[in-house]
């Protein structure tokens, strides 16, 4: 293709960008009501007496330090908060300043956070506190540059932890803030994730901000949507702001934030198999490994557990494992089947018993036999931690 056929293409491409965001942003429809600085003084004031006599009662809004504040933030990404306060106060207890969770084990670490889910986050917590303490003499950073530089912090969670611990004058947009601001102006026309939308939210997100303790307008945003602004029943009859909500005027509440994509499941049957060698009478002990770096659930223990799509029977899998163990294995009755979800799959585990063809040629490493009490000290998933209850019971 020549030169000036090639920057043909590129122009087209260009245009044709410029009028899908053009057409996207046509069809985006709000209240311009925030642009008032009117609204926007009786808002903040209605909202913020609101929160100083309703606000949660959180462990880290007792004592919002950087480190704490940090912790709580990635804690409750895409997890409720009630689940969150029992892990936040064990966390702080195991590492009560960045030096300590720097310098712990990432098994420590795993245990600790087995069964808060999306594991990532811990290791991301692990890897920016070692950060800072390279780079920052151990002191969490205070400027919004070198926050959102961290691991596993974004624009979100660094507005947050600064705006909160600090008062600093920064916009956070998250599923809570994202509803009800979008209500608040009664958006119309695209998800508030879609970007001409979430454009929209973040501008909207740093011009309601005020400039005394605009934290503290953030913190009361994000629980009028945990308390109040609801995604389905929203309560506008106990709402502080509901005069100036202009979603609610129009009658538009139940169809504000609009449909936001769902994840579509796709079934799959996956196995689980339980090898199990006595020790003396009565003590057994039971094959697992600890999940290498790529594979699910990575860096935490587990059974052997066969995720291939094609594995259609116990027997199928006990093949399959025979070849990465070096060793026969021999499927054999069924133990239970444990339902759970994983991103986009719903999973139906078959556990079954099974047996090694040579008990005395034991696998090698990463396998190794342990004991109940043993596994009981190693992080786990979630149904690895199952399975292991109930060869305990």
């Amino acid at each position: 293709m020549s030169r000036s056929s090639t920057e043909r293409h590129a122009v087209a491409a260009k245009l044709a960008k410029k009028k899908s965001a053009e057409t996207q942003s046509a069809a985006l429809q709000h209240d311009a009501v925030w642009q008032d600085s009117d609204w926007r003084r009786a808002l903040r004031r209605r909202l913020q007496n609101w929160y100083s006599r309703n606000a949660r009662d959180l462990p880290w809004r007792r004592e919002p330090t950087l480190y704490r504040v940090w912790v709580s933030e990635i804690m409750c990404q895409q997890t409720q908060v009630a689940t969150v306060i029992p892990y936040f106060e064990r966390f702080l207890d195991a590492f009560p300043d960045i030096a300590s969770l720097a310098a712990a084990e990432e098994q420590t670490l795993l245990s600790l956070w087995e069964g808060l889910g999306y594991y990532r986050r811990a290791r991301s917590m692990h890897a920016a506190a070692k950060k800072i303490m390279e780079q920052h003499g151990g002191e969490f950073p205070e400027s919004f540059e070198e926050v959102i530089d961290l691991p596993g912090v974004g624009r979100y969670t660094a507005g947050a932890i600064l705006s909160i611990s600090r008062q600093a004058k920064l916009p956070i947009l998250e599923g809570n803030t994202q509803r009800v601001f979008s209500r608040w102006v009664a958006l119309r026309g695209a998800a508030p994730v879609e970007p001409s939308a979430n454009r929209l939210l973040w501008e909207i997100a740093e011009t309601l901000l005020p400039r005394k303790r605009p934290g503290d307008f953030n913190q009361a945003s994000m629980e009028l949507g945990a308390l109040v602004c609801t995604p389905k029943q929203p309560a506008c009859d106990i709402c502080p702001v509901r005069g100036l909500c202009a979603a609610q005027e129009r009658g538009l509440t139940a169809e504000i934030p609009g449909k936001l994509s769902k994840i579509k499941y796709e079934d799959r049957t996956e196995f689980a198999l339980v090898i199990a060698q006595s020790i003396g009478d009565e003590d057994r002990q039971f094959l697992v490994r600890q999940i290498p770096a790529g594979g699910r659930w990575e860096g935490l223990w587990d059974f052997p557990r066969l995720t291939e799509d094609a594995l259609g029977s116990a027997d199928q899998a006990a093949d399959q494992l025979s070849r990465e163990l070096g060793v026969s294995v021999s499927a054999g009755s069924r133990l239970a089947v444990l339902k759970h979800s994983v991103t986009r799959y719903r999973i139906s585990l078959q556990v079954h018993e099974a047996t090694l063809g040579n008990p005395s040629d034991p696998p090698a490493k990463p396998w190794k036999y342990c004991s109940l009490t043993e596994i009981e000290q190693l992080p786990m998933s979630v149904t690895g931690r199952q399975i292991a209850k109930m060869l305990g019971s």
